[in-house]
């Protein structure tokens, strides 16, 4: 093992930590200001993903974004693939996918132009810091060299950390929309 993949384990076991206090302490609404800034992009196509674990929960903002727009959340392919989105709506039929996230049970492929982006960690410039298989990074470098693609994380405030363990090839946060607040980048 590398020193940095054992940084950034070490970075993650932290941030997990860090994660599980601030979901069980969560009150109702955190998706609150995440729906303030999508209102902002109505009819844009835009991903957003089924919450697993201790991940804070983007599905009542996609499901008001899903009345103006596409809305879809992410199918992993395969390891080392970039992800695609299928089309999702609240009443859509789900079937069990990869890492025990839900994904439509019929395949419907589109490219959203915003991404709602899960994280372990961020920190205050727009780095992210996921479960590290790359699969955001890959898709976001994909879109993006197609045209302006919206990275928008989403986390708990508590998941805000210094000094990630970044690479080059991570992919930027355009945006981070906590609980309580918004930062762009």
């Amino acid at each position: 093992m590398t020193d940095l993949t054992e940084i950034k384990a070490a970075a993650r076991k932290a941030a997990f930590a860090r994660r599980k206090a601030a979901f069980d302490a969560r009150l109702p609404g955190a998706a609150g200001r995440l729906s303030e800034v999508l209102a902002g992009y109505r009819g844009v196509p835009i991903s957003g993903y089924m919450p697993i674990r201790t991940e804070i929960d983007p599905l009542p903002a996609m499901a008001e974004a899903s009345a103006y727009g596409p809305v879809g959340v992410p199918v992993i392919q395969a390891a080392a693939q970039p992800l695609k989105f299928s089309c999702w709506t609240p009443e859509g039929a789900l079937k069990d996918g990869p890492f025990g996230a839900k994904v439509p049970e019929v395949d419907d492929y589109f490219d959203p132009e915003i991404l709602i982006v899960p994280l372990v960690a961020f920190d205050a410039q727009g780095g992210r810091l996921g479960y590290g298989g790359g699969f955001y990074d890959r898709t976001l470098e994909g879109l993006r060299a197609q045209r302006p693609t919206l990275a928008i994380g989403f986390a708990f405030d508590a998941q805000e950390t210094e000094g990630l363990p970044l690479e080059p090839t991570d992919q930027p946060l355009d945006m981070v929309i906590t609980e309580s607040r918004v930062l762009t980048f």
